[in-house]
This record gives structure tokens, sequence and C-alpha cells, in this order.
């Protein structure tokens, strides 16, 4: 991490040991432990906005270059002006061509057609098959009662 080796992480930890005790130590521990948190979250929050930052630089520049190559590609493919020579065809109507209402009759639907409903799904049937009427019934076991005696004080 900051290019401490074992062994000189184990002289450190004696050395804290000595100077802080056996019964501080864990609570000196926890709060070492708080600030280290700390510090990562606030690197992981700078660089979260560094790299917004770059992401945006880059998206500006990605839009300058697909707005010139789009002005290069629509000057490429520019059609020529093919109505110069044409007429405006309303020129030619005169006012009562155009303000006669148009019919209002509609055509006539034809009828529904009346469905018919779907068909029934057959039920399936719970009864039993029949039994042989020859065969004997079976005998059915029962639990022997337990024995029910008074407890002795």
């Amino acid at each position: 991490m900051f290019g401490i080796d074992s062994s000189e992480l184990a002289i450190i930890a004696l050395v804290a040991l000595l100077v802080i005790g056996p019964k501080d130590l864990p609570r000196v521990m926890r709060q070492v432990g708080q600030w280290l948190a700390k510090g990562r979250a606030m690197t992981r929050h700078v660089r979260a906005g560094f790299d917004t930052m770059m992401r945006e630089a880059e998206l500006e520049e990605m839009q300058k270059q697909w707005a010139a190559q789009n002005e290069a590609i629509m000057k490429a493919t520019a059609l020529p002006d093919l109505g110069a020579g044409l007429k405006n065809p309303l020129e030619d109507l005169s006012t009562d061509d155009w303000m006669t209402p148009l019919p209002t009759e509609t055509p006539a639907l034809p009828p529904p057609v009346a469905e018919e409903p779907p068909a029934p799904k057959p039920r399936r049937s719970r009864a039993r098959p029949a039994a042989d009427p020859d065969a004997p019934k079976p005998v059915r076991k029962r639990k022997p009662k337990a024995d029910v005696t008074e407890p002795t004080p």
C-alpha cells in the first residue's frame, strides 16, 4: 500500500502496543479505521468529480466533431433545387372551388355479424372408477390407544 513491508508493519504494531497500551489499543485502531474510511470516501468522491468533468469535456468534443461531419455530409449530398420551374397549383383554383363544402353523406356500414359464444370445455369427471363388487374391502388398521395412567406424586 505505502511500500510498508510486513516486518516494518510488525515493528509499528509493537511500538503502538508499547506507547498506547493494550487497554486503549482497540479504541485507537477503531478510530484509525474510521479515519481511513473517511479518507477513502473523500478520494472516491473527488475522483468521481474528475471523471464526470472528463466525460463532459469528451462529449463536447464529440458533439463538435459530429456537427462538423454532419455539415460536411449535408454539403456533399445537397440536392439541386428541382422546384424552380414549377408553379403553385393552388394559384389556379378560384375561390368558389375550394370554398364548396364536401359531401356529408357517409357510406352505410354493413350490419354487425353476431358471433356465437365459444363452446364450453368438456368437464373432467372426478368420479372414481367403479370397484369390483366381489373384491374384499381393505381393512383399516387403527393405532392402539395409549394407556393413561395417573402420575404418581
